[in-house]
């Protein structure tokens, strides 16, 4: 059994309402964008340090903008990787009411940038 980025958030650093969702597949990831107006998926592969670096930053940042969080890893689904052009891990790709509005692949960013970044895409204080 695949080790899964949320079982192995051990930081108490999320609040449960604000627990990232595991999203399993491209239907998944449809349904969770589609299901809260504002959204951030984080795109991660179980081997990528840091991706697990990041994950109490944005665990930390969730909590307190009171942000839904998905977690997907694409693996080897060409069809994902390709609708997103994934080509670096960690990549995090904000929605706002279902749309992607902005997304990074810069590797490890602070809580107070990647703040920064979430109001400066949603136009508005979360």
């Amino acid at each position: 059994m695949d080790e899964t980025k949320s079982e192995r958030s051990g930081s108490g650093l999320i609040a449960a309402q604000n627990c990232p969702e595991q999203l399993a597949d491209e239907t998944a990831l449809d349904a969770f964008r589609q299901h809260n107006s504002v959204a951030l998926v984080e795109f991660y592969t179980n081997n990528c340090g840091i991706c697990q670096s990041m994950e109490p930053v944005i665990g930390t940042v969730a909590q307190a903008l009171n942000l839904s969080v998905g977690l997907l890893n694409p693996r080897d689904d060409p069809t994902l990787v390709n609708r997103f052009q994934i080509q670096r891990i960690p990549l995090l790709v904000l929605f706002v009411d279902g749309d992607p509005v902005g997304r990074r692949d810069d590797g490890f960013v602070s809580g107070n940038e990647l703040t920064e970044w979430l109001r400066e895409k949603t136009d508005r204080q979360l």
